[in-house]
């Protein structure tokens, strides 16, 4: 799921991808990726789900409830055992399809833990994001940071990745220098971080974990792949440390509510993208009150007024 974004603060964004809904396509070797015709401004031309395997295989976020979308996953498994299902987050357009390929297949479950805010709701503070969530997805065995999974001919070991959402897991095909990045990082767009849903420190400190490695490619939840990762993942820390300081520069303006500060921030985006843009910018406000650069009376809220700390 992507944010709002001002372009000229955007890393390089790469739109060429083709989804070939309902296809499977191959992307590495016994790596195949097949997309939901579930297109928006937050899904790009639609989810991603990837077989990894030849004959004993795992499927990674099968996506959401779609009869057309599980179809091509069967045919694309036939005559291949599915022996795990792995989840990155529970946002509809990722997991809720586990259960039924589950039936079907007998496969295991596996995912960080199931939906969970980063942080408690505050008194009178509603989730806007509680109808986008798989509130009953529950899998069979939950992931700690460095658990591996694997099945023949393939190994893949879980990082935690933290931030879009509070149990948002990446998966590494050992070896090979591939990252299934699932919504942490995209070629097309920056990944949404809204609370309560998730967290702007988190998100932060995944990317820095990320950069510590030496992946050579990424697989993303949506869109085409990232080729050139570090250089990416740098770009995208920029650019969040200089919506970071947009903020701060709103706030020494004199703007205190939100709502102004998105008007001057998002100036080039869709109103209609608005309210999500709202939801980043108190992201950022929540990250800056806890490291004492802006204060607030209470606790960082949508209708909270803002000033320096």
């Amino acid at each position: 799921m992507s944010a709002p974004r001002d372009q000229a603060e955007a890393p390089e964004f790469d739109l060429s991808f083709q989804p070939l809904h309902g296809q499977a396509v191959p992307v590495a070797e016994d790596v195949q990726r097949i997309t939901v015709n579930n297109p928006g401004p937050f899904t790009f031309h639609g989810t991603n789900s990837y077989i990894v395997g030849e004959k004993s295989v795992c499927v990674i976020d099968p996506g959401p409830e779609d009869e057309a979308h599980f179809a091509a996953l069967m045919a694309a498994l036939a005559g291949r055992e599915v022996t795990h299902i792995a989840v990155s987050h529970t946002h509809k357009d990722h997991s809720p399809l586990a259960r039924r390929l589950k039936a079907e297949t007998g496969a295991i479950i596996v995912a960080e833990g199931p939906y969970r805010p980063a942080r408690p709701l505050h008194e009178g503070e509603a989730n806007p994001f509680a109808e986008s969530s798989d509130l009953d997805f529950v899998p069979d065995i939950t992931l700690a940071d460095g658990d591996v999974i694997e099945g023949d001919g393939w190994r893949l070991s879980t990082i935690l990745t933290p931030g879009h959402t509070a149990n948002h897991a990446a998966f590494a095909l050992d070896d090979r220098g591939i990252l299934f990045s699932a919504d942490h990082v995209m070629a097309w767009a920056t990944s949404i971080v809204a609370p309560p849903d998730g967290a702007m420190g988190d998100y932060m400190a995944s990317l820095e974990r990320l950069l510590e490695r030496d992946d050579r490619i990424y697989f993303p939840g949506h869109g085409g792949p990232v080729k050139d990762p570090t250089a990416f993942l740098r770009g995208l820390r920029t650019h969040r440390r200089m919506r970071e300081r947009a903020v701060l520069e709103r706030i020494r303006a004199g703007d205190r509510l939100i709502a102004d500060m998105v008007k001057v921030i998002y100036a080039s985006t869709d109103p209609r993208l608005h309210g999500a843009a709202a939801l980043s910018v108190l992201a950022h406000l929540e990250d800056l009150v806890e490291k004492g650069e802006v204060a607030t009376d209470g606790p960082a809220r949508l209708s909270g007024v803002y000033r320096l700390g």
